[in-house]
């Protein structure tokens, strides 16, 4: 905890710097995925973007692409519901100037009947899920508030609304990250902290869903499955945001999803 405590300490400063800032995306993976969309989107409106996974592999590879194409970025390992790997992902973001933007995009799903699901495997998903956006948004906070700025968003699904039978884990960690968002809102919302909560409400076409459901795109239909580079995007609009009209949540759906 010293450690941890003395790494914040020495990297939420002010610096003076020549890039617009940084931003931060925690829970990249594929490069056709959420995360490195995100990343790509930040990048070209000129943020040094840190992207932070636990396959080194991936998140080399994305940063590699943004640097072909001309971005900022750095690729750093590690587990985002660690409260120590937190602090680091936050502290090198800040190394390359002040973090303006932080995105918690971590989380893995599972499918479970109820009677059956293992109270580790509960556990696990509320720690990649609230845990780690809880201290994702802890260490960003940290360092904002002092300069009185700073969008701290969160990707939510459907479950963070409603639980759907076979999905209690998924559900259960969804909610409370939700919670979590709306309490960071109402408190950090006053001292400049822009904190949002965007619903992903339908199929993502990106490499996790598509890899286990090939078929998927087609039975969808054209636009039947959210665009990662549309949802980026949105991300984007959400940060440029006059204070004055500043959203809280949101959801994203397909055209023909229903809801």
């Amino acid at each position: 905890m010293k450690q941890v405590e003395s790494e914040r300490r020495q990297h939420c400063k002010e610096k003076r710097v020549t890039q617009k800032g940084t931003a931060l995306i925690v829970g990249v993976g594929a490069s056709r995925g959420l995360g490195a969309a995100a990343a790509r989107r930040f990048a070209r409106e000129g943020l040094h973007v840190v992207i932070a996974g636990r396959t080194a592999e991936k998140v080399e590879k994305v940063a590699a692409e943004i640097r072909t194409a001309g971005g900022s970025a750095q690729a750093v390992t590690g587990n985002g519901a660690s409260e120590s790997d937190a602090a680091h992902f936050v502290a090198t973001a800040e190394e390359h100037g002040p973090l303006e933007l932080v995105l918690h995009n971590a989380g893995s799903n599972r499918r479970d009947a109820f009677l059956d699901l293992d109270a580790g495997d509960f556990e696990a998903l509320w720690r990649e899920h609230c845990l780690g956006g809880f201290l994702t948004g802890r260490e960003s906070a940290r360092c904002m508030v002092p300069r009185g700025r700073g969008t701290i968003l969160f990707t939510g699904a459907t479950g963070s609304l409603r639980g759907r039978a076979l999905f209690a884990a998924f559900a259960a960690a969804k909610a409370g990250m939700r919670a979590t968002a709306q309490s960071m809102a109402r408190e950090l919302g006053p001292k400049g902290i822009h904190v949002a909560h965007v619903i992903i409400d339908g199929g993502i076409e990106g490499d996790r869903l598509l890899a286990a459901f090939p078929e998927r795109q087609e039975e969808r239909g054209p636009d039947g499955l959210l665009s990662i580079e549309a949802i980026a995007d949105a991300y984007w609009q959400v940060h440029m945001q006059q204070r004055s009209a500043w959203t809280h949540e949101m959801d994203l759906r397909p055209w023909s999803e229903t809801f």
